[in-house]
């Protein structure tokens, strides 16, 4: 239990809880051997009710919750300048989590860019809900790109926090088809609306309620606690690592993103079965 995590939300919804409760209850299990140091939130108690909700399971679970609300934070900087409030804010994140400690910083839901500093002093890795070399942007773009370019696969990586956005190199990914099976009667709908439609009239319309959209969602978010769980477990065993900003194996070896499809799939197996 020696491998420390720091754990970084803003905790703005169930999906935030989910995640920090299975991540957990697979270190108590002994499935990811090490711990989760701290937990640091960008809103305080009484802020919101979702970060409330968050920050009371963390402490329910007897992690260590740091604060520093973002929004109340030099509001007039903010402002004037968003890059120096930026790298002004996390400083003094820093300066409060610095003393605990952490092999590894952990961005769980955290909706803000983090500094360029911050990058350059912590190893982080974050969640992007595309595939390497897959779309960039929020879950929401990724999407809707894939839906305009007719593609076949989609899947989800862990990737390294670098000052270039969504950019950093890739640990760990998965995949998944979004064509065939499940998927044909959605994109038939979706070809049927576009005889009538443009793809911006569908997107302006529906947004997030177009049931292909909805489909490709709900397949990527069942495989991302999975892939977080043995993203850390790899790290927490030594089998990944960090170095200089590199991805190596624990023979020192660079190496590229590795493939979890295996792993997801007999963990969502499991989770059916239980």
């Amino acid at each position: 239990m020696n491998y420390t995590m720091g754990w970084f939300s803003t905790g703005r919804d169930e999906a935030a809880r989910e995640l920090l409760q299975a991540v957990y209850e697979n270190i108590s299990s002994g499935v990811i051997p090490g711990r989760i140091g701290y937990v640091f939130c960008n809103r305080r108690p009484g802020e919101t009710l979702e970060s409330d909700r968050f920050i009371e399971l963390a402490k329910m679970l007897d992690v260590k919750v740091i604060f520093l609300s973002s929004s109340e934070f030099d509001p007039h900087l903010r402002l004037a300048s968003t890059e120096i409030w930026r790298a002004k804010y996390h400083e003094e994140v820093m300066n409060r989590v610095q003393k605990y400690g952490a092999e590894v910083i952990v961005l769980a839901g955290y909706m803000l860019i983090v500094s360029p500093e911050m990058c350059r002093r912590y190893t982080m890795i974050n969640l992007h809900p595309a595939r390497p070399g897959g779309p960039k942007g929020t879950w929401q773009e990724v999407i809707w790109q894939l839906i305009e370019n007719r593609g076949s696969e989609t899947g989800a990586m862990m990737h390294l926090v670098t000052s270039e956005l969504d950019a950093g190199p890739p640990l760990t990914y998965c995949t998944f088809p979004i064509r065939g099976g499940i998927f044909n009667p959605f994109w038939d709908d979706l070809e049927s609306k576009l005889a009538e439609k443009s793809m911006a009239e569908i997107i302006a319309d529906e947004r997030e309620e177009n049931p292909l959209f909805k489909e490709i969602r709900r397949q990527g978010v069942r495989r991302e606690v999975p892939l977080i769980i043995f993203t850390l477990k790899a790290l927490a065993e030594g089998r990944l690592t960090v170095t200089e900003g590199k991805v190596v194996n624990e023979k020192g070896e660079e190496i590229g993103a590795v493939l979890l499809n295996n792993e997801i799939k007999g963990y969502l197996r499991k989770m059916a079965l239980e």
